[in-house]
This record gives C-alpha cells, structure tokens and sequence, in this order.
C-alpha cells in the first residue's frame, strides 16, 4: 500500500475530493450502485485516512502504555509520541505553545469542555 499523499493547500485552489479519496480505504471499496460512496455524517464518526489506521495498529500493537505516568519504557515512548502529536499540531495550528492543544475524547466532550471553562469565568449565579 502506497503512503497517502497530503491534500493540496486551500492557497493551491478548491479541494479536489478525488485526490483524496484513495487515503481512505472505506471510500474505495463501497460503492452505492456505480457512484462511489460520499460521507457526509461527520459530526458522529468521522472516516480515517490510511494513514491515521496504521498509526492506530502501530500504537496499539507496538506501544501501548500510559502516558506521563509510568517510568517504563513503554510509557515513555507513548508519552513521546503523545508530545510530538501535541508539537505537531501546534505547528499546523499557529499555536501560540503547545500547552494550548488539549486532547479530548471527541467533540461532545471538547464543546463540553469549553462551555463549561467559559461559564465559570463569565457566568454567575
């Protein structure tokens, strides 16, 4: 399997879907009659690029361990990737530190997470 080759930049143009397509396995194999099938159901489950899946395989059959808890290797090296996805997209993002990215268990959780730190601060009794 090739590696998933990254989508253009918004400055090249339009996104083209179909350059795309092929990082996502499910996207390729089901087909709806002789269209190839469109996702559009985002906001529940969002699709993975092939990509993201063997990162996932890798991570979980390779490197699977707390992080910034244990003193083993393997929670090391879990915590270190943890730190670079933090770093990684803090750089994709124009964070002003990594320290702003926090991770959460989805958007629920994320929105929850916000409205909750925004109603402390603004909202009283």
């Amino acid at each position: 399997m090739n590696p998933p080759q990254p989508a253009p930049a918004p400055s090249q143009g339009p996104l083209d879907p179909e350059l795309i397509r092929p990082d996502f396995p499910i996207l390729e194999d089901v087909r709806i009659g002789s269209r190839p099938l469109v996702y559009l159901d985002n906001a529940a489950s969002s699709q993975m690029p092939s990509a993201v899946l063997q990162r996932i395989v890798r991570y979980q059959t390779r490197e699977h361990a707390n992080i910034n808890r244990g003193v083993h290797y393997l929670s090391e090296v879990a915590t270190q990737a943890y730190e670079d996805a933090r770093r990684a997209i803090a750089r994709f993002i124009n964070a002003g530190s990594e320290q702003e990215v926090i991770f959460t268990s989805g958007t629920t959780d994320s929105i929850n997470l916000v409205a909750y730190a925004w109603g402390r601060r603004f909202l009283k009794a």
